[in-house]
């Protein structure tokens, strides 16, 4: 059997009833999650998430399928919503992405044939002797894993609604790719690239039973939160400046250019 950990795990295992894990304290962030400058956006997220970050789509195959991303930093493993004791920025939403760990889902592989149904696994690292025990000697669930599995199995449901809503998108042709550049005072400009857009001018172009399909479904209102959070960019640059350090003079960030 092959476990494939998602995006920002290292090692995971299938949970059992007989283990004890070490939860994660509030907005803590795991040791391996600091140096993400990016992290999966799922479906009813979008709201709440277009206050503080970018978001946008992304793709490991060129192009081929895409998945939507916030972005937390403007280079490489650079998380600038992590505060000096290693917690999540109070004011900025919280990732469900981070709000579940150490649990996940997951598919796994047998002889190489990967599995349809999902199992909830758990980050190795985080299995404790002295951690908190999720179920009875009965194997019964305890209340506090009532709640981190109604966490863990609605955001793998929603996450799998922010996929479909990408491959919709893809397949009406409404994705163009695009960079952002910045140029901060003193400094080499700071280019971003890799990154997919919806094209207004595709998406006023289509059909209105089209549109009126996007819109009943979601798709629509989440498009826009999409276009409008292209905005806070300037917002992570400006982040980033104010955490120059003493010793080199304030950057004063020009407005970003989007190609």
């Amino acid at each position: 059997m092959n476990i494939k950990p998602p995006y920002g795990y290292q090692d995971i295992v299938p949970l059992a009833k007989t283990q004890r894990v070490q939860l994660q304290e509030s907005r803590k962030l795991p040791a391996q999650f600091r140096g993400l400058s990016a992290m999966p956006l799922s479906f009813s997220e979008f709201a709440p998430a277009i206050r503080d970050y970018p978001a946008v789509f992304i793709s490991g195959d060129a192009g081929k399928s895409l998945v939507a991303m916030i972005l937390l930093g403007v280079e490489a493993q650079q998380n600038l919503f992590v505060d000096a004791n290693d917690a999540w920025e109070p004011a900025a939403y919280l990732p469900a992405y981070v709000r579940r760990y150490p649990f996940c889902m997951t598919r796994v592989s047998v002889n190489g044939q990967e599995q349809a149904e999902r199992v909830a696994c758990v980050e190795k690292t985080a299995l404790q002797a002295k951690g908190t025990a999720l179920f009875d000697g009965k194997g019964e669930p305890l209340p506090v894993w009532d709640g981190l599995r109604k966490l863990l199995f609605e955001f793998e449901a929603d996450l799998g609604r922010s996929e479909e809503m990408a491959r919709k998108l893809h397949e009406l042709q409404l994705f163009e790719p695009f960079s952002a550049q910045a140029l901060p005072n003193g400094e080499q400009a700071i280019t971003l690239t890799g990154m997919y857009r919806v094209s207004e001018e595709r998406l006023h172009a289509l059909p209105a039973e089209t549109l009126k399909e996007l819109a009943r479904s979601g798709v629509l209102a989440r498009v826009y939160l999409h276009l409008l959070s292209l905005g806070n960019f300037q917002r992570l640059l400006d982040r980033r400046a104010a955490r120059r350090t003493p010793e080199k003079p304030a950057t004063k960030v020009n407005p970003k250019k989007l190609n």
